[in-house]
Protein backbone atom coordinates (compact mmCIF):
# COMPACT_ATOMS: atom_id res chain seq x y z
CA UNK A 1 0.00 0.00 0.00
CA UNK A 2 1.28 3.44 -0.95
CA UNK A 3 0.31 6.71 0.76
CA UNK A 4 1.10 10.25 -0.43
CA UNK A 5 -0.29 13.73 0.06
CA UNK A 6 0.28 17.43 -0.52
CA UNK A 7 1.52 17.50 -4.11
CA UNK A 8 0.15 21.08 -4.32
CA UNK A 9 0.13 20.97 -8.10
CA UNK A 10 -0.28 24.48 -9.48
CA UNK A 11 2.08 26.22 -7.07
CA UNK A 12 4.30 28.22 -7.01
CA UNK A 13 4.33 28.54 -10.81
CA UNK A 14 3.48 26.53 -13.91
CA UNK A 15 7.05 25.43 -14.69
CA UNK A 16 7.91 24.00 -11.26
CA UNK A 17 4.45 22.47 -10.93
CA UNK A 18 4.88 20.68 -14.27
CA UNK A 19 8.29 19.34 -13.23
CA UNK A 20 6.76 18.09 -9.96
CA UNK A 21 3.84 16.51 -11.80
CA UNK A 22 6.22 14.56 -14.04
CA UNK A 23 8.13 13.34 -10.98
CA UNK A 24 4.88 12.22 -9.35
CA UNK A 25 3.89 10.34 -12.50
CA UNK A 26 7.26 8.56 -12.49
CA UNK A 27 6.72 7.61 -8.85
CA UNK A 28 3.22 6.29 -9.58
CA UNK A 29 4.59 4.26 -12.50
CA UNK A 30 7.13 2.61 -10.18
CA UNK A 31 4.58 2.11 -7.40
CA UNK A 32 2.22 0.38 -9.82
CA UNK A 33 4.66 -2.52 -10.15
CA UNK A 34 3.60 -3.94 -6.77
CA UNK A 35 0.82 -1.65 -5.46
CA UNK A 36 -2.24 -3.29 -3.95
CA UNK A 37 -3.74 0.20 -3.55
CA UNK A 38 -2.70 3.86 -3.60
CA UNK A 39 -4.05 6.41 -1.13
CA UNK A 40 -3.84 10.12 -1.97
CA UNK A 41 -4.44 12.09 1.21
CA UNK A 42 -5.44 15.53 -0.01
CA UNK A 43 -4.02 18.82 -1.26
CA UNK A 44 -3.04 17.01 -4.43
CA UNK A 45 -3.95 20.27 -6.17
CA UNK A 46 -3.21 23.70 -4.78
CA UNK A 47 -6.74 24.57 -5.86
CA UNK A 48 -9.54 22.57 -7.41
CA UNK A 49 -13.16 23.38 -8.20
CA UNK A 50 -15.44 21.36 -10.43
CA UNK A 51 -17.94 23.36 -12.40
CA UNK A 52 -20.71 21.35 -14.00
CA UNK A 53 -18.99 21.46 -17.39
CA UNK A 54 -15.43 22.56 -16.56
CA UNK A 55 -12.48 21.66 -14.35
CA UNK A 56 -9.23 23.56 -13.71
CA UNK A 57 -6.83 23.61 -16.63
CA UNK A 58 -3.74 21.40 -16.49
CA UNK A 59 -2.65 18.35 -14.48
CA UNK A 60 -3.53 16.09 -17.41
CA UNK A 61 -0.46 13.88 -16.92
CA UNK A 62 -1.52 12.99 -13.40
CA UNK A 63 -5.11 12.37 -14.44
CA UNK A 64 -3.98 10.16 -17.31
CA UNK A 65 -1.72 8.12 -15.00
CA UNK A 66 -4.50 7.69 -12.45
CA UNK A 67 -6.84 6.50 -15.20
CA UNK A 68 -4.18 4.03 -16.32
CA UNK A 69 -3.85 2.70 -12.76
CA UNK A 70 -7.54 2.22 -12.14
CA UNK A 71 -8.04 0.72 -15.62
CA UNK A 72 -5.35 -1.81 -14.66
CA UNK A 73 -7.33 -2.74 -11.54
CA UNK A 74 -5.21 -0.87 -8.96
CA UNK A 75 -7.55 0.87 -6.48
CA UNK A 76 -6.88 4.56 -5.90
CA UNK A 77 -8.53 6.36 -2.97
CA UNK A 78 -8.63 10.16 -2.80
CA UNK A 79 -9.16 12.16 0.41
CA UNK A 80 -9.95 15.84 -0.03
CA UNK A 81 -7.72 18.39 1.67
CA UNK A 82 -8.22 22.02 2.55
CA UNK A 83 -6.93 23.11 -0.89
CA UNK A 84 -9.03 20.68 -2.96
CA UNK A 85 -12.15 20.25 -0.84
CA UNK A 86 -14.32 21.33 -3.79
CA UNK A 87 -14.01 18.01 -5.56
CA UNK A 88 -17.35 16.46 -6.43
CA UNK A 89 -17.92 13.53 -8.80
CA UNK A 90 -15.53 14.10 -11.72
CA UNK A 91 -12.81 11.75 -10.43
CA UNK A 92 -15.36 9.15 -9.45
CA UNK A 93 -17.16 9.15 -12.79
CA UNK A 94 -14.15 9.59 -15.08
CA UNK A 95 -11.39 7.79 -13.17
CA UNK A 96 -13.28 5.38 -10.89
CA UNK A 97 -11.70 6.98 -7.82
CA UNK A 98 -13.80 7.38 -4.65
CA UNK A 99 -13.65 10.77 -2.95
CA UNK A 100 -13.54 10.74 0.88
CA UNK A 101 -14.03 13.90 2.94
CA UNK A 102 -13.41 12.69 6.49
CA UNK A 103 -10.87 10.44 8.22
CA UNK A 104 -11.67 6.74 8.14
CA UNK A 105 -10.58 3.76 10.22
CA UNK A 106 -9.70 0.74 8.13
CA UNK A 107 -8.03 -2.60 8.71
CA UNK A 108 -5.22 -3.16 6.22
CA UNK A 109 -3.32 -6.40 6.43
CA UNK A 110 -2.94 -7.18 10.10
CA UNK A 111 -3.04 -3.56 11.32
CA UNK A 112 -5.68 -0.96 12.11
CA UNK A 113 -5.21 2.36 10.29
CA UNK A 114 -6.81 5.77 10.81
CA UNK A 115 -6.38 7.77 7.59
CA UNK A 116 -7.23 11.31 6.53
CA UNK A 117 -5.85 14.62 5.32
CA UNK A 118 -5.57 16.17 8.78
CA UNK A 119 -7.04 19.65 8.42
CA UNK A 120 -9.40 20.86 11.12
CA UNK A 121 -8.57 18.03 13.54
CA UNK A 122 -7.43 18.37 17.12
CA UNK A 123 -7.38 21.49 19.30
CA UNK A 124 -7.09 25.10 18.14
CA UNK A 125 -7.25 26.62 14.64
CA UNK A 126 -10.79 27.82 15.27
CA UNK A 127 -10.75 30.38 12.45
CA UNK A 128 -9.99 27.73 9.85
CA UNK A 129 -12.62 25.39 11.29
CA UNK A 130 -15.25 28.09 10.81
CA UNK A 131 -14.01 28.79 7.26
CA UNK A 132 -14.10 25.08 6.45
CA UNK A 133 -17.76 24.86 7.46
CA UNK A 134 -18.50 27.85 5.23
CA UNK A 135 -16.58 26.45 2.25
CA UNK A 136 -18.20 23.04 2.67
CA UNK A 137 -21.71 24.48 2.63
CA UNK A 138 -23.80 23.87 -0.52
CA UNK A 139 -24.75 27.56 -0.53
CA UNK A 140 -21.10 28.71 -0.73
CA UNK A 141 -20.38 26.16 -3.46
CA UNK A 142 -23.46 27.23 -5.44
CA UNK A 143 -22.49 30.91 -5.19
CA UNK A 144 -18.90 30.25 -6.29
CA UNK A 145 -20.14 28.20 -9.23
CA UNK A 146 -22.00 31.30 -10.47
CA UNK A 147 -18.63 32.95 -11.17
CA UNK A 148 -17.18 32.44 -14.62
CA UNK A 149 -14.29 29.90 -14.38
CA UNK A 150 -11.77 32.48 -15.62
CA UNK A 151 -12.67 34.73 -12.69
CA UNK A 152 -13.44 32.15 -10.03
CA UNK A 153 -10.39 29.95 -10.56
CA UNK A 154 -8.14 33.02 -10.91
CA UNK A 155 -9.30 34.45 -7.58
CA UNK A 156 -9.03 31.07 -5.84
CA UNK A 157 -5.52 30.41 -7.16
CA UNK A 158 -4.27 33.74 -5.82
CA UNK A 159 -5.92 33.05 -2.42
CA UNK A 160 -4.46 29.54 -2.27
CA UNK A 161 -0.90 30.60 -3.09
CA UNK A 162 -0.97 33.48 -0.62
CA UNK A 163 -2.25 31.16 2.12
CA UNK A 164 0.59 28.70 1.54
CA UNK A 165 3.20 31.48 1.62
CA UNK A 166 1.79 32.92 4.84
CA UNK A 167 1.81 29.56 6.59
CA UNK A 168 5.15 28.39 5.22
CA UNK A 169 7.18 29.17 8.35
CA UNK A 170 4.76 27.26 10.59
CA UNK A 171 4.93 24.29 8.23
CA UNK A 172 8.66 23.94 8.99
CA UNK A 173 8.22 23.71 12.77
CA UNK A 174 7.73 20.57 14.81
CA UNK A 175 5.87 21.32 18.03
CA UNK A 176 6.61 18.12 19.93
CA UNK A 177 3.94 17.23 22.46
CA UNK A 178 1.95 20.27 21.29
CA UNK A 179 1.50 18.88 17.78
CA UNK A 180 -2.26 19.17 17.34
CA UNK A 181 -2.54 16.12 15.11
CA UNK A 182 -0.64 14.09 17.69
CA UNK A 183 -3.13 15.28 20.29
CA UNK A 184 -5.97 14.22 18.00
CA UNK A 185 -4.41 10.77 17.54
CA UNK A 186 -4.14 10.27 21.29
CA UNK A 187 -7.76 11.27 21.77
CA UNK A 188 -8.90 8.77 19.14
CA UNK A 189 -6.61 6.10 20.58
CA UNK A 190 -8.41 6.32 23.92
CA UNK A 191 -11.67 5.42 22.18
CA UNK A 192 -10.42 2.86 19.66
CA UNK A 193 -6.84 1.62 19.30
CA UNK A 194 -4.97 1.85 15.98
CA UNK A 195 -1.47 0.83 15.04
CA UNK A 196 -1.11 3.64 12.50
CA UNK A 197 -2.48 7.17 12.14
CA UNK A 198 -1.65 8.45 8.66
CA UNK A 199 -2.14 12.10 7.68
CA UNK A 200 -0.81 14.83 5.42
CA UNK A 201 -1.46 18.57 5.76
CA UNK A 202 1.43 19.36 8.15
CA UNK A 203 4.04 19.32 5.34
CA UNK A 204 6.61 17.67 7.64
CA UNK A 205 7.52 13.99 7.29
CA UNK A 206 6.96 12.66 10.81
CA UNK A 207 6.92 9.27 12.51
CA UNK A 208 5.97 9.76 16.17
CA UNK A 209 4.81 7.39 18.89
CA UNK A 210 1.19 7.93 19.94
CA UNK A 211 1.32 5.27 22.67
CA UNK A 212 3.44 2.10 22.76
CA UNK A 213 2.48 0.05 19.71
CA UNK A 214 0.83 2.98 17.90
CA UNK A 215 2.40 5.59 15.60
CA UNK A 216 1.40 8.87 13.99
CA UNK A 217 2.92 9.14 10.50
CA UNK A 218 2.73 12.39 8.58
CA UNK A 219 3.51 11.98 4.90
CA UNK A 220 5.10 15.40 4.38
CA UNK A 221 4.80 17.02 0.95
CA UNK A 222 6.25 17.02 -2.56
CA UNK A 223 7.34 20.64 -2.97
CA UNK A 224 10.46 20.06 -0.84
CA UNK A 225 10.53 16.49 0.47
CA UNK A 226 8.95 14.14 -2.11
CA UNK A 227 8.06 11.90 0.83
CA UNK A 228 5.51 9.10 0.95
CA UNK A 229 4.55 6.07 2.99
CA UNK A 230 4.79 2.37 2.09
CA UNK A 231 3.03 -0.40 4.00
CA UNK A 232 4.37 -3.86 3.20
CA UNK A 233 2.00 -5.87 5.39
CA UNK A 234 4.35 -5.75 8.37
CA UNK A 235 5.09 -2.06 8.92
CA UNK A 236 4.51 1.42 7.51
CA UNK A 237 7.70 3.29 6.60
CA UNK A 238 8.38 6.80 5.29
CA UNK A 239 10.46 6.98 2.13
CA UNK A 240 11.66 9.73 -0.25
CA UNK A 241 11.49 9.66 -4.03
CA UNK A 242 14.66 11.07 -5.60
CA UNK A 243 14.28 10.48 -9.35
Amino acid sequence: MYFASDFHLGTPNAASSLERERRIVRWLTEAARDAAAIYLLGDIFDFWFEYRHAIPRGFIRLQGKLAELTDAGIPVVFFTGNHDMWMFDYFTKELNIPILRHPVSQRIGGHQFHIGHGDGLGPGDHTYKVLKRVFASPVAQWLFARLHPNLGIGIANRWSRRSRLQNGAADEQYFGEDEWLLTYCREVEQQFPHEYYVFGHRHLPLDVEVVPGSRYVNLGEWVNYCSYGVYDGNQLALQHYEQ
